[in-house]
């Protein structure tokens, strides 16, 4: 008898378990998959085009991609319905979000760092001068998102700085990623995702320093996450991409990651309850559905 309960006891355990696995769909922005992962792991939907560097699916299914040379937006039969060139006299794209008013958010890196929001006809609506304090194109910004106030939220690495800017280029808050409790300098923290939470706080990935750290309103830090607080996975290899979950829990994308898990879930106790282990490294990462339900977008 005893050990029937215990057999039925351990079944109970594992159907438990299973029940509380956590599946999601995603979208990837990475150098040999630019597309849509199913919750079975499965390529869904493939752009026919590696190395994008942003992207996001939008709420009416049509897909935004940035690739270094281009932004395009594609319907899910990978029809072109939006198309913007990256102009003659910068080098690379870094950013591509589409606003609430139709416009799509991009940043150009080069010569004349900027960010642009471009109406649907291709036509430019703002051009923000970006003071990224490099001249190395590829190092000047990434992530860039715009605020509900209507600033934007730029991170540039070498300048260890996430910067918010007005629409005319001007700089009205400053977060340090340098700071002496992060290692300052030597630890190589890069900010490349910033996400602005509703309370204020901001959430980075740092990529060279292999941390995720969010700021309080002050630019102090309010909690952070790195390997070493996971000594036996070392999840973080140039933290890139990242989202904000509804749940609070913290998606990160390690671009650079040699080993087997190349996208995690964190939770605020800095426990991982997701990892993505398929073949496909991931620059930027938006999750669309978590056991078959879509996920509101907080911000990515």
């Amino acid at each position: 008898m005893r050990l029937l309960l215990g057999l039925l006891l351990v079944l109970l355990c594992r159907a438990s378990c299973l029940a509380a696995e956590i599946r999601h769909s995603f979208f990837i922005a990475g150098p040999s998959f630019t597309g849509i992962i199913a919750e079975n792991g499965e390529e869904q939907w493939n752009a026919g085009r590696a190395a994008a560097r942003d992207g996001y699916v939008l709420p009416g299914g049509n897909i935004l991609i940035a690739w270094a040379d281009e932004v395009k937006e594609f319907t899910p039969t990978h029809e072109v319905v939006f198309a913007y060139q990256l102009s003659p006299e910068n080098k690379e794209v870094g950013t591509a979000v589409r606003l609430s008013t139709g416009r799509t958010l991009i940043t150009e890196l080069g010569p004349k760092p900027r960010l642009l929001e471009i109406n649907a006809d291709g036509s430019v609506a703002v051009n923000c001068p970006l003071q990224p304090e490099t001249d190395n194109a590829h190092m000047q910004t990434r992530m860039a998102r715009k605020l509900a106030n209507g600033n934007y939220l730029v991170p540039h690495l070498l300048a260890f700085q996430v910067k918010e800017y007005t629409p005319q280029g001007e700089v009205v808050r400053k977060i340090a990623t340098d700071l002496p409790e992060l290692g300052g300098r030597p630890a190589e923290n890069w900010p490349f995702t910033a996400i602005q939470l509703a309370g204020g706080n901001v959430v980075v990935n740092l990529t060279h320093g292999n941390k995720t750290v969010e700021f309080d309103g002050q630019g102090k830090v309010a909690w952070q996450v790195s390997n070493a607080d996971f000594p036996s996975e070392k999840p973080f290899a140039d933290p890139c991409g990242g989202q904000r979950l509804p749940n609070g829990n913290t998606v990160i994308a390690s671009y650079a990651s040699q080993g087997p898990i190349k996208v995690f879930e964190v939770t605020r106790d800095k426990k991982i309850v997701w990892t993505y282990t398929g073949p496909h490294r991931a620059h930027e990462i938006q999750i669309l559905t978590t056991n078959g339900q879509p996920v509101q977008e907080i911000w990515k």
